[in-house]
């Protein structure tokens, strides 16, 4: 049984809601033990990189070609130098920044953590001025896997931008 994803021509409001030819091949992806291994060990290398602000070790995790999104404003940083460039901006803003895994899926399609941010905003960050004090949010960040290179395409990073207006 081949499972279809969800879609409409038309939402009844003029609007196209089909789903992305992407999103309908990443659906065919069949999962593995391999490659959730895989997957799996990968994110903990990622995770671990990052809290030991390591950046040639995080980006051994990435494709070349890997796309940093912050989805609620549009920003992107492309390929590893962009990777590199989000991660200095990101930890020069929030130094003692800290993220607290809520819940994870794992699948042949990537990563999506759910997590808690916490951290003092020392400087703007992304249009963002700086509060002066402690910062808590929820994020949800998705990793999507490129099984070809067998490595994350970068992150894709959901929050609320109220939670960061001083």
């Amino acid at each position: 049984m081949t499972a279809e994803p969800p879609g409409a021509e038309d939402d009844g409001a003029g609007l196209d809601v089909r789903p992305t030819e992407a999103a309908r091949e990443r659906l065919g992806w069949r999962p593995t033990v391999e490659g959730f291994e895989r997957i799996r060990s990968l994110w903990i290398a990622h995770s671990k990189a990052e809290d030991a602000r390591d950046l040639p070790g995080l980006l051994a995790t990435l494709s070349r070609d890997c796309v940093y999104e912050l989805v609620p404003t549009g920003r992107r940083w492309e390929g590893h130098d962009g990777a590199r460039a989000f991660y200095t901006g990101l930890l020069g803003a929030f130094p003692d920044v800290r993220f607290a895994l809520q819940d994870i899926v794992i699948g042949p399609q990537g990563v999506v953590e759910f997590a808690a941010m916490a951290a003092t905003q020392a400087a703007p960050w992304e249009g963002f001025t700086a509060p002066g004090g402690r910062v808590r949010l929820g994020v949800v960040i998705h990793f999507p896997w490129n099984p070809a290179s067998e490595r994350f395409t970068g992150e894709r990073i959901y929050l609320d931008p109220r939670d960061l207006e001083g």
